[in-house]
């Protein structure tokens, strides 16, 4: 029977991309707006669900060629975004005159200003959402943490240390920076296809700063997500950088599954926000940016002999149905990390993920 079930799992899987609808012309929304004031917290992704039934086809309703996606001018609050419905597909634009342009007098822009990128520019997706996930490894190898300098002991040989605690290093040797993040090896990330051990999740603990150099060294703990104790490693905290990319489409078919929730039980569900590993990456064509579709599998059994087991029924296979969107904006070579934008279920571990 376990057989009879996977063979149907992976028909479906090789068969979902039939089911997905063809990307077609754009549609945009009926109740989309001539014009819209960009407004502070707006993100692409939240604009775009404005004017588009598909909001993860952002980029051509602007017009944006390949490059222009891989590093795009973000528009900025107070611009004002104009549908020129004179063209087909539809066309957005930002107004020349910005928000104190004259109504009904509104100079269009031939295409999307170049300058420079601020600090002010709205992002994609929210950063917030994914901002703590851009420094930290998530992914590490079999012993990747094994060098990295370890908690020998924490103040007052506490079990447990957290924000404001001291604890002591060893091994940071001629190294010069000042503030650490703190690690811990978590579960293993294994590909639902094959049961292959991809890597292992890399745990946020929290973050120190180093108070006293030496054999050992002194920090003190200046936040904890978790409880840190001794036998936790230390890795440098990088600078954070926001990529910014636009929402679309691979070039390529990608047909994946979702091997689970970031630091969660392989059981935990999730939904809107959650944070998920994919067994896709680099070497599937994956990069930050990269919309893809969620579907479930469903398996039932037939029940037209109700006194058989379960274990004795035949199982069906039903079509996989499409329940959300996921934004990949994390990649490593054989798994990706996505931030889900749409879900109408629970999400969980083993669904589909593929090109929406």
């Amino acid at each position: 029977m376990q057989k009879s079930i996977t063979a149907l799992f992976a028909l479906a899987l090789a068969g979902a991309g039939s089911l997905a609808l063809a990307q077609g012309d754009l549609q945009v929304k009926e109740t989309a707006p001539d014009r819209y004031v960009v407004q502070r917290g707006d993100t692409l992704w939240s604009i775009a669900s404005k004017f588009l039934n598909d909001q993860w086809r952002w980029p051509e309703i602007w017009r944006m060629n390949q490059e222009q996606i891989r590093n795009p001018h973000l528009i900025s609050p107070g611009d004002v975004l104009v549908l020129d419905r004179s063209v087909s597909p539809p066309r957005l634009r930002i107004s020349s005159g910005g928000a104190g342009g004259v109504e009904g007098g509104v100079k269009l822009s031939p295409q999307i200003y170049t300058q420079p990128l601020t600090a002010q520019a709205i992002p994609a997706i929210p950063a917030r959402a994914i901002e703590p996930f851009l420094t930290e490894p998530l992914l590490i190898e079999e012993g990747g943490l094994d060098k990295a300098p370890r908690i020998i002991a924490t103040e007052e040989n506490r079990v447990n240390v957290g924000a404001g605690s001291v604890a002591y290093v060893s091994g940071f040797g001629g190294a010069d920076a000042s503030v650490w993040h703190v690690y811990r090896t978590g579960r293993p990330l294994v590909d639902p296809d094959n049961q292959r051990t991809l890597g292992f999740e890399a745990v946020f603990l929290g973050t120190a700063r180093v108070t006293r150099t030496g054999e050992p060294a002194t920090v003190q703990i200046l936040n904890s997500k978790k409880e840190i104790s001794a036998g936790d490693r230390l890795i440098p905290m990088p600078l954070p950088i926001i990529p910014q990319y636009v929402p679309h489409a691979p070039a390529s078919g990608v047909n994946g599954r979702i091997i689970g929730l970031y630091d969660a039980l392989a059981t935990s569900v999730g939904g809107r926000d959650s944070i998920i590993s994919i067994n896709r990456g680099k070497r599937d064509g994956l990069e930050p940016g990269h919309v893809l579709a969620v579907y479930r599998n469903v398996v039932v059994y037939d029940q037209k002999d109700y006194l058989k087991s379960r274990d004795r029924s035949q199982a069906i296979q039903l079509p996989p149905e499409r329940y959300g969107l996921v934004f990949i904006f994390r990649t490593f070579n054989s798994v990706s990390y996505a931030l889900v934008m749409e879900s109408s279920r629970p999400v969980q571990g083993g669904d589909i993920v593929q090109n929406p």
